[in-house]
């Protein structure tokens, strides 16, 4: 392997990383000699440097990381914050309405109701601090149940769950409860 490979596979794994990788594991995967990684560092350093480049390679200890220079430090939280005010998708309002009105819920729960898988619904959600793990069903499985979180509420302008705005037509819809949910899927599963 000639250097500008050697290069760009210590960029590549750097890059995807994302953490600090030991340099035992960057020198193993990349096909680097371990006292050979801070010069090919150097160099990659130094291409950034004279492309005026927003990503530097920085050594913690026993390890390396790549990361964005600290001149726009600024312009990075910039992004990072547009994107955690984003707008909620519908997807994601569904699922949190879900949740915020029959919580604790489990993933199967929602799932129910929407009639579509939620994983990645519920997991962007708890990214977003909306909602949380508050524990899991003692069912098989034992499944996580969710529940809203103060940031939920913050940005909703709620003091308390209690708070929710009556469902449209509520008198008329009837919902299944997660109990009635557990007891249905669970009495299923035992006629098979």
């Amino acid at each position: 392997m000639e250097i500008k490979e050697k290069l760009g596979a210590i960029e590549a794994i750097l890059f995807a990383s994302g953490e600090p990788i030991e340099i035992y594991r960057l020198s193993e995967a990349s096909g680097v000699d371990a006292g050979t990684l801070p010069s090919m560092i150097r160099l990659l350093n130094e291409r950034y440097e004279d492309y005026s480049s927003g990503i530097c390679i920085k050594k913690f200890d026993s390890s390396y990381q790549m990361c964005t220079r600290e001149e726009f430090g600024e312009q990075v939280r910039a992004a990072l914050e547009t994107k955690r005010s984003a707008p909620l998708s519908n997807a994601a309002m569904e699922a949190l309405t879900i949740i915020a009105y029959n919580q604790p819920v489990s993933k199967g729960f929602v799932e129910n109701v929407r009639g579509i898988d939620s994983s990645s619904v519920i997991n962007n959600l708890v990214e977003k601090g909306l909602v949380e793990e508050a524990g899991r069903l003692d069912v098989p499985g034992k499944p996580i149940v969710y529940r809203t979180t103060s940031v939920f509420l913050r940005s909703f302008g709620l003091s308390s769950v209690a708070d929710l705005p009556p469902l449209p037509g509520q008198g008329d819809l009837v919902l299944e409860t997660e109990d009635e949910f557990v007891e249905r899927e669970l009495s299923e599963s035992n006629q098979e």
